[in-house]
C-alpha cells in the first residue's frame, strides 16, 4: 500500500504552474514522484483559484495544529514522568538526619582546608 504524503500549497501551486508553462505531465509526475491525475487535479483547483492565500492559511493552520498536539502529548508525558518520580520520592527511606525537601537536598559537607 502506498503512504500518504501531504504536499503544502506552495508545492502544488509551483507543480501546477510548471505543467501550465509547458512542462509535460509524464516528466512533472516522474521527477516529483507524483501521481498523473494528482497533478491534473492539482491544475484544475489552481486554475480554479483554489490555492489562494486562504488556502495557505488553512493549510498553515493545520500545521500549526499538529505542532500543538505534538507538545501536548509531551506535556503529558512530562507530567506523568513527574508523578513518577514524586512516586518515587515518597517511597524512597530516608535517613532520619537528612532534609526532607527534594529542592534542598542532602547538605554539603564542610570543605578542607589546606594545612599552608
Amino acid at each position: 500500500m502506498t503512504r500518504h504524503r501531504s504536499h503544502s500549497i506552495a508545492f502544488k501551486r509551483q507543480v501546477a504552474q510548471e505543467f501550465i508553462s509547458g512542462e509535460t505531465l509524464h516528466g512533472l509526475a516522474k521527477r516529483h514522484d507524483l501521481s498523473r491525475n494528482l497533478i491534473r487535479l492539482w491544475v484544475q483547483k489552481f486554475e480554479a483559484g483554489a490555492f489562494d492565500e486562504d488556502a495557505e492559511a488553512a493549510d498553515r493552520m493545520q500545521e500549526y495544529e499538529a505542532r500543538i498536539a505534538a507538545l501536548e502529548r509531551l506535556v503529558g508525558r512530562q507530567a506523568l514522568e513527574l508523578e513518577f518520580l514524586k512516586g518515587a520520592l515518597r517511597s524512597a527511606p530516608r535517613p532520619r538526619s537528612a532534609p526532607t525537601s527534594a529542592i534542598i537536598g542532602p547538605t554539603a559537607s564542610p570543605l578542607p582546608r589546606d594545612a599552608g
